[in-house]
């Protein structure tokens, strides 16, 4: 994508990740990988509902400041280092939604209660090592091999860290983590678990869980984010 377009995205998915849930103060960031290793990054200091396109910074995988107006968030490196790890990856999310991040700081691991569980039918990691901001690179790289071929990694006490192939991915996937969790835990309210199979969630991954579903809904929630009027300032196109 052009470098415009995929600031964009980066810009429309703060405000839709705010929307939905994850929004933390000032805290919380996405990215996204450009052409020859560039990255595009919300800046330090605004809400993830504040966020336009001219608060995307262009770094480097180094956290150097290639172009744009602001300071970088503290944990920057934590989305450089996962793009070292994971060449497949274009996109990452960093945010603390309370569901997943109340899952993070216990014992138990998301099961497939439903079907947005069933999206990381691959597992999610668990990162331990330190409930500390994550601001240097061993950190990061420990962050980055415990999120390994997967979809999700849960920060224990802190957050959740996503990665994925584009940006409606990575934004949809931190979506259905927060919901997956969510329903995870109403449902204990009730009693024991029952989980679907895990034969049956080959079936439901392969039908559900497609390109053309994600772009679907990362137009969707654009709508909706304008229908609520928390839109101001995104440029028209989408």
């Amino acid at each position: 994508m052009q470098e415009r377009a995929l600031q964009t995205q980066v810009a429309w998915a703060c405000r839709i990740l705010a929307m939905e849930g994850h929004a933390d103060l000032t805290l919380g960031h996405i990215s996204a990988r450009g052409s020859a290793d560039q990255v595009y990054i919300k800046r330090k200091g605004l809400g993830l509902n504040e966020v336009g396109l001219s608060d995307i910074l262009t770094i480097d995988l180094d956290c150097n400041k290639l172009a744009g107006d602001g300071e970088m968030h503290l944990e920057a490196v934590l989305h450089t280092e996962v793009y070292r790890h994971r060449p497949d990856v274009s996109a990452v999310v960093h945010t603390h939604p309370a569901y997943a991040t109340a899952l993070s700081a216990t014992s138990e691991r998301l099961q497939f209660v439903n079907h947005d569980a069933v999206l990381f039918r691959d597992g999610v990691g668990i990162y331990s090592g330190s409930a500390d901001l994550i601001m240097d690179a061993e950190n990061a790289q420990a962050v980055a091999r415990a999120l390994g071929q997967r979809r999700a990694v849960l920060m224990c006490n802190h957050g959740i860290l996503v990665g994925d192939k584009t940006v409606p991915w990575v934004v949809y996937a931190a979506l259905t983590l927060e919901r997956a969790a969510r329903v995870q835990a109403i449902a204990k309210t009730f009693g024991d678990l029952r989980p679907i199979p895990q034969e049956t969630t080959k079936h439901i991954s392969a039908n559900k869980y497609r390109d053309e579903f994600t772009e679907e809904y990362w137009l969707y929630l654009i709508r909706e984010a304008r229908r609520r009027g928390i839109a101001a300032g995104m440029p028209d196109e989408e």
